[in-house]
């Protein structure tokens, strides 16, 4: 990719489609802004002034400007911020203003990034809001910085595929910010490559920016205790269907979603095409096709790759993802060690770097020899492979019957060992989640048995594919 990264303005003159005086309408029902003319000058909050320039995009909801705090001047082409608007009765903006208000001050991001020592977090600062009136219509808008290109046209560009290095990049820098925003009470709900901008300015052309909060949601009460999970079907299905999460399915916002969507995301970036992609239009079969293949994850491996080897670290990444309660909090530094992990099993530097320069195709094919004989090197250091907790998910009605599958699978599936996945210098974070492993090793075998009884007597079902009793459950991880 090239280093220049801003893309062409539009050109304020051209008026194709903009004089009529129908109202436009987005696909998803929401009321678009009427053109804006350039020139146009807004006053913010603060009663600071910005002055309109062209359109560069519109999306679900409303329009995108090309903007100055110069309104003496003309704007420039290369203007360094944009104003998005929509009008007033529209409530993503609305959401979206109120959580930069709360989560993106400069100050906010600064000091997290101090604490947690980071050199950069691709969260969005938040810089300006308002109302105004045009033409007799109000809006709403907020000024934002501005950015460059979305990932999902690079991705379309190169071929719908990321290469190893950038997608367990982009990971560990997506879970930079949800851990972020989390950490302030928030979710984002709608994580995909068309939300990961690109910075405009100079020396930013590869960095990435999680934007869009237009779906963000508390998920904690004003006391700061996580909400009690409860199903909401006016919510059910939010966010972009091939990547909402289980938990969204059945209108439940969690942290624990927001790191599933990531993974299909990354799924999506490695193999090109999620296995429920062509049940899109069925909502609830692309819900049912999402429990069944997060019960059996082997499967959807497979199923994604079968034609090539999996992408390092995104097993291991799904299982721990699974096994999180709706309350708990998720360990990132654990998530992150996965696809530094997968890196080093790739053998790839982990600078940080996007490698969006270089096609997927011109990486080193792996052909089932070499498959076959890194699975036989796994088996034998078996001894050092990490396995997932199953935590107690009490009220899961799948547990037992995912107890028992899982101890088949691992006749047939092993994971990376320890030096494989860099863990023979673990973290504490890792060490906690490895001791906890060795606990389950070591209880004995009865209580397992015992508890089975017991569900049965209560009348619980052993039935994985009842996707009913999953989407039911709190636990449904």
């Amino acid at each position: 990719m090239s280093k220049k990264c801003k893309p062409a303005p539009l050109d304020c003159n051209d008026k194709k489609e903009r004089a009529s005086k129908k109202p436009r309408i987005s696909q998803n029902g929401y009321h678009l802004p009427e053109p804006i003319q350039c020139g146009e000058i807004l006053t913010d909050i603060s009663k600071k002034q910005w002055k309109i320039g062209t359109s560069i995009g519109v999306g679900g909801f409303g329009e995108i400007y090309l903007a100055s705090d110069d309104v003496s001047k003309s704007l420039d082409p290369n203007a360094k911020f944009v104003i998005k608007i929509e009008p007033h009765e529209n409530g993503p903006l609305f959401t979206e203003m109120h959580f930069y208000l709360r989560v993106a001050k400069e100050e906010l991001i600064v000091s997290w990034m101090t604490q947690k020592k980071l050199n950069f977090l691709g969260m969005p600062k938040y810089i300006a809001s308002g109302s105004h009136e045009y033409k007799g219509t109000k809006y709403r808008f907020m000024v934002m910085e501005r950015f460059g290109d979305d990932l999902q046209k690079l991705f379309l560009a190169k071929g719908k595929k990321f290469s190893v290095k950038t997608i367990l990049s982009l990971g560990i820098k997506v879970l930079d910010v949800l851990e972020y925003i989390h950490s302030h009470g928030y979710i984002h709900a709608d994580i995909k490559a068309s939300n990961l901008l690109l910075g405009f300015k100079d020396g930013t052309c590869e960095k990435v920016y999680l934007v869009d909060f237009g779906l963000a949601s508390r998920y904690v009460t004003s006391n700061g205790i996580p909400k009690k999970y409860k199903e909401d079907p006016r919510k059910a299905h939010d966010g972009t269907i091939e990547f909402t999460s289980r938990d969204a399915h059945v209108g439940v916002q969690s942290r624990r979603g927001d790191l599933e969507i990531l993974g299909y995301n990354m799924l999506q970036w490695s193999c090109s095409k999620l296995p429920w992609e062509t049940n899109l239009k069925d909502r609830n079969k692309v819900k049912e096709l999402k429990n069944q293949y997060l019960n059996n994850i082997p499967k959807l491996m497979k199923d994604c790759y079968s034609t090539s080897s999996s992408l390092p670290g995104i097993q291991q990444y799904f299982e721990y993802v699974v096994q999180l309660n709706f309350d708990e909090d998720p360990n990132y530094e654990c998530c992150r060690q996965f696809f530094r992990g997968g890196l080093k099993q790739a053998r790839l530097k982990d600078d940080g770097k996007l490698d969006l320069n270089v096609k997927p195709s011109s990486e080193p094919k792996i052909t089932k020899k070499k498959v076959a004989k890194r699975k036989a090197d796994i088996e034998e250091n078996e001894n050092l492979s990490i396995e997932k907790p199953l935590r107690n998910r009490r009220k899961d009605p799948s547990t037992l019957a995912e107890i028992n599958r899982m101890k088949k699978m691992e006749s047939i599936t092993s994971l990376p060992d320890e030096e494989t996945f860099g863990l023979s210098n673990p973290t504490p974070e890792m060490l906690k989640v490895m001791e906890k492993k060795r606990q389950r090793e070591n209880a004995p075998k009865v209580n397992r048995k015992n508890k089975a009884l017991s569900h049965r007597r209560l009348g619980k079902s052993d039935n994985p594919s009842a996707s009913e009793n999953l989407d039911a459950s709190p636990e449904l991880f």
